[in-house]
């Protein structure tokens, strides 16, 4: 009963923490980044996640999170396009 129900919602707990850290380590090279030092590596963390969040919010487009990331630090009319949406939401 219990034990049953802890475990399921344990493992869909997981389920999604591991889904964001691929998503995370595949788009942004989580696991390659080297910060170690006072709250950098927690505030690195929060900006992935922002920057994450906006890179999902634009529907338009069906490339990679990983290519939207790449196009925003290419093009600034596309970084001010993701704003934008953000701006409006």
């Amino acid at each position: 009963g219990d034990v049953k129900l802890f475990a399921q919602a344990f493992r869909s707990h997981w389920g999604i923490e591991n889904s964001l850290h691929w998503v995370l380590d595949v788009s942004f090279s989580e696991d390659a980044n080297r910060t170690r030092k006072g709250h950098a590596p927690e505030n690195y963390a929060i900006l992935r996640h922002i920057a994450l969040n906006i890179l999902r919010k634009d529907t338009a487009s069906k490339k990679s999170i990983k290519l939207k990331r790449l196009r925003a630090g290419w093009d600034t009319d596309y970084l001010e396009q993701l704003l934008d949406v953000l701006q409006a939401a």
